[in-house]
């Protein structure tokens, strides 16, 4: 993996709980180009490694900027950018921007729907709208003007296009879906990105809409915790097959793939090891997969698993295409 560093060249406080960070390559040179939606995978240490979307102008090679929301119950990533980062540290990304939340250019009309720190990736994307004379409409939704990240920025970038909604803390009082979301024009597609809560309430109230017109980005799993406890209940060790390396082992119940994987030293790309940002998708040559995560889609599922919460079927056993 081509690791990258960068310098912090700027840190602001956008609301009490959210920071912009700005990078600049450690180098002085030009970074590696990218796409709106794109994300950047900070290596935190040996496995501690985090996404983190783009929020600046799809394309500028001078700096990337991220917003991070710290989160008290997270993982730690979010936590040591806040508490241990300063402007002038260096950091590392695992490799260049990687774009798992594309903008469909080819789209007649755009709606984008945003809650709290979500509206980093849709940020990019306003530009790139802005720039390409698309129909598009955000609506942006938060607790208060306060507590709205970029909102000047987001403003200038999206002008008439955009509504916010200050809910109060309340989703009742937030973004009206079954309205916004209420008739599909024709080419229409949609973006969304924000807290799991919105989101599986949005994929509800455009359930009617066309295949592959709904695009989605999470910064958390949208699974409740009970949800998830259920789905490890009478979990049993299986075997895995990596094709290309040759490696064989078993996975017991209390590990995942992707840590047996870590013990016989085979690199993969990860980030959220919570089965919602793709970054460990994994070719699936054989076996029937338990999918577990929240990122694929019932196409890729037979042909791919992902490996950080992932299992195997009882009896079954995984060969993986790596």
């Amino acid at each position: 993996m081509s690791q990258i560093k960068l310098k912090v060249a700027d840190i602001q406080e956008l609301t009490p709980n959210i920071k912009m960070f700005e990078l600049k390559s450690a180098d002085g040179g030009h970074l590696p180009s990218w796409e709106a939606g794109s994300h950047i995978d900070f290596q935190i240490d040996e496995h501690l490694r985090r996404s983190y979307s783009l929020a600046n102008k799809p394309g500028d090679t001078e700096r990337y900027v991220t917003a991070i929301l710290r989160e008290e119950n997270g993982g730690g990533g979010s936590k040591y950018m806040h508490d241990q980062v300063s402007i002038g540290d260096e950091l590392i990304i695992a490799e260049p921007p990687t774009n798992h939340f594309p903008l469909d250019e080819k789209a007649n009309s755009h709606v984008l729907i945003g809650g709290g720190i979500g509206i980093t990736p849709l940020l990019s994307m306003g530009y790139r709208l802005k720039d390409m004379g698309a129909n598009f409409h955000l609506h942006y939704c938060t607790k208060s003007a306060e507590e709205t990240a970029f909102y000047d920025e987001v403003k200038d970038v999206f002008g008439d296009n955009v509504t916010f909604h200050h809910d109060g803390g309340d989703p009742a009082n937030g973004i009206k879906l079954d309205d916004v979301l209420g008739a599909q024009e024709d080419g229409q597609h949609l973006y969304l990105c924000g807290p799991g809560g919105l989101i599986n309430a949005a994929r509800e109230a455009a359930s009617h809409w066309r295949d592959s017109s709904v695009h989605f980005e999470l910064f958390a799993s949208a699974k409740a915790d009970d949800d998830k406890a259920d789905s490890t209940d009478g979990d049993q060790p299986f075997e895995v097959e990596l094709k290309e390396t040759g490696i064989t082992f078993t996975v017991p119940v209390d590990k995942s793939i992707i840590e047996l994987m870590w013990e016989h030293n085979v690199d993969v790309m990860y980030a959220c090891e919570d089965g919602w940002c793709g970054n460990c998708k994994v070719g699936l040559i054989s076996g029937k997969a338990d999918h577990r995560d929240e990122f694929l889609d019932d196409g890729d599922r037979e042909n791919f698993i992902q490996v950080c919460v992932s299992r195997a079927m009882p009896g079954e056993k995984l060969v993986l295409d790596i």
